[in-house]
């Protein structure tokens, strides 16, 4: 059984994800912990989720707090923290704006939950995964983000909606930045086992639409909702589930790169990766030439966001 603390639990994913972790039969203790001045929210919150684990007739323990020494004995630390994008912001805009938040989140996880894994989700996802990795101390394999796992569900739901076959039967996902430059491995794509290279349809899919589709899908929502929050909270589910189940399972997630895939060097992006109890494991992959290129490009524009950041953080004494 697994205790997992939600930081950030007061804000729209936070709280859904809290939800949406509550059915993982392994977790038995959930931490919700804020800013101080949230424990209000934070108490409400609790109450709350109890009543509903009550219709459900679930055992399951949920605690608030304020105190970093709270989220000692964790399995899991889940970092919501930041601020949000707004409509026409881009993921990189957000950079500098919630570096010095992830800093300091990042040391605190580092000193009283140095064992735990580290699952980053603030924007821009990859540049902070690296300073979570940075200012935590903790090992490549326990810090890794979010990344391209959420876009990755996207054009799989897209690419199922095409062919008319159910979700389950897609397989593919999207390696590189979670932004603008992201990399589509139509290479590594199949329906029922089957390349879709090798079906007659495949020649009438709308690649640049569909990609259109996952771009902006963000920023559809928050433009109508004023954020996403039921896809980024599942998807943070379902990693969750695939660390303490140990199902050794490959998403693509954030995750410290050394030569998994040609053109990525020591720099967080998104990437296939081996889940479980351990950690975070990237794993080598041979692409087509076209997707080394563009993975290339989208590994730079990380890599100078995440050098001009880190490089702020530094002269800002940080």
């Amino acid at each position: 059984m697994a205790k997992v603390t939600i930081i950030g639990a007061s804000g729209h994913v936070g709280r859904y994800t809290a939800l949406a972790i509550s059915n993982i039969p392994y977790v038995d203790e959930i931490l919700l912990f804020g800013r101080e001045g949230s424990e209000e929210v934070l108490h409400g919150l609790a109450c709350d989720l109890h009543d509903s684990f009550a219709a459900r007739g679930t055992t399951l323990e949920v605690t608030f707090s304020t105190t970093p020494k709270d989220i000692e004995h964790s399995d899991i630390v889940i970092l919501t923290s930041g601020t949000p994008r707004k409509e026409g912001q881009d993921r990189m805009d957000l950079a500098h704006a919630n570096a010095r938040l992830v800093a300091r989140m990042a040391a605190m996880v580092g000193w009283y939950a140095p064992t735990s894994l580290f699952l980053i989700v603030t924007n821009p996802v990859d540049v902070m995964t690296s300073v979570a990795l940075k200012y935590s101390g903790m090992k490549t394999c326990q810090v890794f983000g979010l990344g391209t796992h959420l876009d990755s569900m996207r054009l799989k739901w897209n690419i199922a909606h095409f062919f008319g076959v159910h979700v389950s039967e897609v397989h593919t996902r999207i390696i590189g930045e979670h932004g603008d430059s992201m990399v589509p491995l139509w290479s590594a794509t199949t329906i029922g086992g089957i390349s879709i290279q090798n079906l007659p349809r495949f020649e009438h899919l709308p690649e640049e639409q569909i990609m259109k589709n996952v771009k902006t899908a963000g920023s559809h929502i928050i433009r109508r909702i004023g954020a996403t929050v039921y896809g980024p909270g599942d998807a943070i589910s379902t990693i969750v589930r695939t660390i303490l189940g140990n199902e050794n399972r490959i998403l693509t997630v954030s995750a410290f790169v050394v030569s998994e895939i040609k053109g990525s060097s020591d720099i967080c992006i998104g990437v296939p990766a081996k889940l479980n109890r351990d950690g975070v494991f990237p794993v080598t992959i041979t692409i087509d030439d076209n997707e080394v290129e563009e993975f290339s490009r989208s590994a730079e524009k990380v890599r100078a966001v995440t050098r001009d950041v880190l490089g702020k953080l530094e002269a800002d004494g940080c």
